[in-house]
């Protein structure tokens, strides 16, 4: 079946602006200038509409190609206040900074840390050999009942990694003046982290020819994954 069926513009352009609206910090209105500039005229709206539903197709399309995760999660939770209400934003990511999972709930209880955790086992396949947390005693509840053979550190600063990967989610909130729901804001966010997966090259880990072969590669993986 045509992912493109019935749609009036090219595949090109309709996965440019889902990869430009994922990958920086745009609008949706900022990337209809872009393309005006260019002299494609198409709505926010029609923008907006597309990175909704080719957003989530690309992301499940990424995470079925991911060449797969590190040895050790580093796991932390932040509050997202959405309509008033306040939720928590739980996120894995491993050693090499690649988020293996994102998940808002209403609580940040034992229950929800299981339910968390259990994600983290079907998206890796198996466990983990060690966790990295702060001291929320939920954690333990969770690695107790889940995976009592995994390495459970809680050292203070040695979740600094997942803590730090948080800001990218804060600055789009920003530009996105808050999320308006817990349902667009749990498809935002699981289409951003697929994406910043594919382009989290490690540009100041290597030389910079060693750099430009590496985005050549994830430019290629993303042609696949959108035709």
């Amino acid at each position: 079946m045509n992912t493109y069926k019935r749609h009036r513009f090219p595949p090109d352009i309709i996965s440019y602006v889902v990869w430009l609206y994922h990958r920086f910090n745009l609008s949706h209105r900022d990337i209809e200038d872009l393309l005006a500039e260019r002299g494609i005229t198409v709505s926010y709206e029609t923008i907006r509409l597309w990175c909704i539903k080719f957003g989530a197709k690309y992301a499940r399309r990424l995470k079925r190609k991911h060449r797969g995760y590190g040895d050790t999660f580093y796991i932390d939770e932040v509050f997202v206040k959405i309509n008033g209400k306040q939720h928590y934003l739980w996120r894995a990511v491993d050693q090499d900074g690649e988020v293996v999972d994102v998940y808002l709930q209403g609580k940040r209880d034992g229950v929800a840390a299981k339910r968390f955790f259990k994600r983290l086992l079907r998206s890796h396949g198996s466990e983990p050999r060690r966790i990295v947390t702060d001291k929320l005693r939920s954690y333990g509840v969770a690695h107790r009942e889940l995976m009592p053979d995994v390495i459970h550190d809680t050292s203070q600063y040695a979740n600094n990694r997942v803590e730090q990967s948080h800001e990218a989610t804060r600055a789009r909130e920003r530009g996105m003046k808050k999320f308006k729901s817990v349902r667009q804001a749990q498809r935002f966010l699981s289409a951003h982290a697929a994406v910043s997966n594919l382009f989290n090259l490690g540009r100041h880990l290597v030389r910079a020819q060693h750099y430009r072969d590496l985005r050549m590669s994830a430019f290629a993986e993303w042609s696949r994954v959108v035709a």
